[in-house]
């Protein structure tokens, strides 16, 4: 049976309505907070904004094969928080620039967040673990599959770094995972000539 375009339209409509509204109620679900992210009280979101370099991540796709990674954050005015991740693609060789928003995900002051680079889609952003002059920071996804390290250097100091991986191994991350990130300067001196 042949169908119209109107008899399409009116075919098609039922199940395009019903996948807008699922993707609208996970766009809109509430963005868990892990019960093993021991989420900090007294965070202080000003002090964590600028420039962080990303020492270790969980790999997944929109990471995936980039080096010479950062995460810049900065407040907007109305309270959110704007986010530039940026890193050299060693496949593509060529930088790479994702921009998204960050807002509060929980009470006043704790440093949970959800984040979000594709429109009304976010995700966790836990800061679980920083040291008090705030170079140094470990970060829970919304669960176990997301994971970063980071520090204002492109380099951590051992001592910090096992103390990171203690507190990650502990809420049962899986550590081999890891993907220490590449930060040579002279690499990244010569990949900016391109």
């Amino acid at each position: 049976m042949a169908f119209s375009n109107s008899n399409l339209k009116k075919a098609l409509l039922p199940g395009l309505l019903l996948l807008s509204a699922g993707a609208m109620a996970y766009a809109l679900r509430p963005v868990k907070i892990p019960s093993y992210a021991p989420i900090l009280d007294h965070f202080d979101i000003e002090k964590y904004s600028g420039k962080w370099y990303e020492i270790a991540r969980f790999d997944f796709r929109h990471e995936k094969h980039l080096s010479h990674v950062t995460a810049e954050y900065s407040l907007n005015e109305d309270g959110s928080i704007h986010v530039i991740n940026r890193g050299f693609h060693t496949k593509k060789q060529k930088w790479q620039e994702a921009v998204g928003k960050a807002k509060p995900n929980g009470k006043p002051g704790q440093s949970a967040f959800k984040i979000s680079f594709f429109g009304p889609f976010y995700s966790g952003y836990n800061v679980v673990k920083i040291t008090a002059d705030y170079k140094n920071a470990l970060i829970f996804g919304e669960n176990r599959d997301y994971l970063w390290i980071l520090s204002r250097s492109s380099e951590m100091s051992d001592t910090t770094k096992n103390r990171f991986l203690k507190v990650a191994r502990d809420a049962g991350y899986d550590l081999d995972r890891l993907v220490w990130t590449e930060h040579d300067v002279d690499e990244k001196n010569r990949l900016n000539k391109k």
